[in-house]
């Protein structure tokens, strides 16, 4: 997934806002999968998702597509320990706790919103994606986090 020099700047001119946010740099903290950060996952989703979208020619909208991506992990906790808290619901109940957080935080949309809401579909099967933007998020948040469960860990394993 490689993207050029322009490419990375103007997703990094696009996400400013998010980027340098406090909060945001906090989930540099947090392990998604494997040994990649949630900060890490966000921004390979958020690349993804803008190489599917210009390459594949997609036509979604870009701003509303790459807002959701980078913050649709927004639920600020470490899973492993908080998830145990949460009855193992984390993947049921983080994509509501990140939409909220982020409407707090920055004032998302409500398109933007609903995106981060339904990223988790089908596991949550009442939360299905109703926009270009959400099924374009649905689908690069699942190869990213197949990529990163099964050959981040290998890696880690390793060692």
């Amino acid at each position: 997934m490689k993207l050029t020099q322009a490419e990375e700047k103007h997703l990094e001119f696009v996400l400013a806002p998010y980027i340098s946010d406090e909060k945001v740099q906090e989930m540099k903290n947090y392990v998604q999968h494997g040994n990649v950060s949630t900060y890490e996952h966000v921004s390979d989703v958020t690349k993804l998702c803008y190489l599917m979208n210009t390459r594949l020619h997609l036509g979604a909208d870009e701003k509303t597509l790459l807002e959701g991506a980078f913050l649709h992990d927004f639920y600020l906790y470490d899973w492993h320990t908080v998830g145990k808290q949460l009855d193992g619901l984390h993947g049921y109940v983080h994509a509501d706790i990140a939409a909220r957080n982020a409407k707090r935080r920055f004032g998302i949309d409500d398109k933007v919103h609903s995106i981060i809401k339904t990223h988790m579909w089908p596991l949550n099967l009442t939360a299905v994606p109703s926009s270009k933007e959400a099924w374009i998020l649905t689908t690069a948040d699942k190869v990213i986090s197949i990529k990163e469960t099964l050959f981040k860990r290998k890696i880690l394993e390793k060692n």
